[in-house]
């Protein structure tokens, strides 16, 4: 029987949620925590191993994270690589497609992974692997694993896969040359799809061409000391009685506060309704994830010129890309009527 190896996160092992994300990997032999999932759905595989590591230590230490897992899989055998399925959990995802891409390179092997429509990993690593839709939550975890499974069998099997709109995982932008089986010509087939066009019919075009998503660089600032900074975060930091009932995950709201006449961000005062992270540094200083403390320094050193009156807050666990794109339209007004010169956007 041919051997996969799966690779998930801290909280899907069992290990714990944020307190735990700092986890370096750890090897176990089988299937252990979410990957029993998918040795349950899998046919002609078995997992050989699991891989755990925490989801801040793979986002914050990239290249030690890797190096150690591919150290120890220098002396594995196996045929397949799996991870996740990481749902809308953006750093998971983007865990999953790290690691998948670092092995599928180094080792030859094909990857799979799983991610939801929203996950930023899909769009970070949709060219490079299969990545099979999913749902937002665990909830889905047997759907998911079930597909990942059924195409690592296929795959396993030496049978080739076909193309993206058949198999079901995102479209990589890769083009393979097709037989025609009716043997029609290209200046047929378009006037076909011409006519069915003009008559408002369905056709399907024989040529996508994916939408082009990429923002423009925006010039920079050549004298910091006469520029106005606005800090934004989608970091979830509000006053304390959320005044605009922001929600803590899948947010559509968000808030703008007046920080005018303070230099800091007092715990008592301000807190985070972020559900992503763990709550304890931010509560007891909110200026660790918006930083008006050190801003407001610069500001009296004359090295900016001036601080914009009030902060902008969401919360960005779960939010999809259309709310996040129409709240920062929204923004953005407040921000030209403030005359800002830049932002600076912080996270988690």
């Amino acid at each position: 029987m041919k051997k996969a190896v799966v690779y998930i996160n801290q909280y899907f092992a069992g290990i714990g949620g944020e307190s735990e994300a700092d986890q370096r990997p750890l090897f176990h032999d089988g299937a252990h925590g979410s990957a029993k999932a998918l040795q349950a759905a899998l046919k002609n595989a078995g997992i050989a191993h699991t891989i755990v590591c925490g989801d801040n230590y793979m986002g914050s230490s990239t290249d030690a994270a890797v190096a150690e897992i591919m150290q120890f899989l220098e002396g594995v055998q196996f045929d397949i690589f799996l991870a996740g399925p990481a749902f809308q959990a953006g750093r998971y995802g983007s865990a999953c497609g790290t690691i998948c891409k670092a092995v599928q390179e180094k080792f030859n092997v094909p990857a799979v992974t799983s991610m939801h429509e929203e996950n930023p990993g899909v769009e970070m690593f949709r060219k490079e692997l299969y990545i099979f839709p999913g749902g937002k939550s665990a909830a889905k975890m047997r759907d998911d694993a079930a597909t990942m499974a059924r195409f690592a069998d296929k795959l396993l099997a030496g049978e080739k896969p076909g193309p993206a709109a058949e198999e079901g995982f995102y479209s990589r932008g890769i083009r393979h040359q097709v037989y025609n089986p009716d043997l029609k010509p290209a200046a047929e087939r378009v006037i076909d799809m011409l006519l069915k066009k003009t008559h408002g019919q369905p056709y399907q075009t024989e040529l996508p061409i994916p939408p082009d998503r990429r923002v423009p660089i925006a010039p920079a600032i050549t004298d910091l000391s006469k520029a106005k900074i606005a800090l934004v975060t989608s970091g979830g930091i509000v006053p304390v009685d959320n005044p605009d009932r922001i929600q803590s995950a899948s947010a559509t709201r968000w808030g703008m506060y007046d920080i005018s006449a303070i230099d800091n961000l007092q715990s008592g005062v301000y807190k985070t309704i972020h559900a992503g992270y763990d709550p304890a540094a931010a509560d007891a200083d909110p200026d660790v994830v918006v930083p008006l403390d050190a801003l407001r320094a610069y500001e009296k050193e004359g090295r900016i010129g001036a601080i914009d009156s009030h902060f902008y807050t969401t919360v960005g666990t779960g939010t999809t890309e259309a709310e996040a794109e129409r709240m920062a339209k929204e923004m953005v007004v407040h921000l030209r009527n403030h005359n800002v010169d830049a932002v600076i956007l912080t996270s988690t």
